[in-house]
């Protein structure tokens, strides 16, 4: 079921997304070659601790970590470890937070150190792709606008679209209906409407978008093994628009 939110639970969640932000920016200056991604992970916790929230993310359906760490190929769902981050690679940060029972989802892919000119690309027209749908987000307009207008940038771009992964509904859990596609059809799907909160969420490849998932049940990996991108904000549908609630 779609609920539309209320102006105190807009609050609520503003505040999770705002610590999500937060977050996303205390872990920028630790992303550098040398770091294990267990270290991420034992950091942002204590950060969103420190917020007066709860990590969304852990114990979630069994997930063991407060952060999703995906590096290189994988898609999302890594998780932390003595994995040590090195030159060349890009990962893919997906945090969640919990502020008196209301969630904040947000995820970015970051350079470490120089990467290659085909993923930069990537990660230039991945980002430009959750922008591309959220200017599709406003009261009238369908869920498949969105995934339409995604879908469409990732073609012309020569990218895969990962299509078993969805953007979602955002509120008291963590993910909430609609789903929200990174494909599909114009003026199709659930009527977009004032006080909505949805994660808006592209994961595209430089490959093929066919994917696996490891041993651990969890991780989600290019079955090429070519690179893979995520960026994700959660945002609130205005009587004109949407208002980011993770950040700019």
């Amino acid at each position: 079921m779609i609920t539309i939110k209320s102006k105190r639970e807009i609050e609520l969640l503003k505040i999770a997304g705002n610590i999500v932000y937060q977050t996303h920016q205390y872990l920028k200056p630790f992303i550098k070659e040398g770091i294990k991604t267990k270290e991420l992970d034992i950091l942002a916790e204590k950060f969103i601790r420190s917020k007066g929230a709860t990590p969304s993310f852990k114990g979630y359906e069994g997930f063991p970590s407060t952060l999703c760490i995906s590096i290189n190929s994988e898609v999302v769902h890594g998780f932390p470890s003595d994995r040590v981050l090195k030159n060349g690679d890009i990962v893919s940060i997906d945090i969640g937070a919990c502020y008196k029972g209301y969630h904040g989802d947000s995820a970015w892919t970051y350079k470490v150190g120089q990467v290659s000119p085909e993923v930069e690309s990537l990660l230039r027209h991945t980002e430009q792709a959750l922008y591309v749908g959220l200017k599709q987000v406003k009261p009238g307009n369908r869920i498949g606008d969105i995934s339409h207008a995604i879908e469409e940038y990732a073609k012309k771009h020569n990218l895969g679209v990962v299509k078993e992964l969805c953007g979602h509904g955002v509120g008291t859990d963590v993910h909430e209906d609609p789903e929200v596609p990174n494909y599909g059809i114009k003026n199709t799907g659930p009527r977009i409407k004032e006080g909505m909160v949805l994660a808006i969420e592209p994961m595209l490849t430089l490959g093929s978008p066919k994917i696996y998932i490891h041993d651990n049940n969890w991780t989600v990996d290019t079955l090429d093994g070519h690179p893979s991108a995520h960026f994700e904000h959660t945002i609130v549908v205005t009587a004109d628009g949407y208002e980011i609630l993770t950040g700019e």
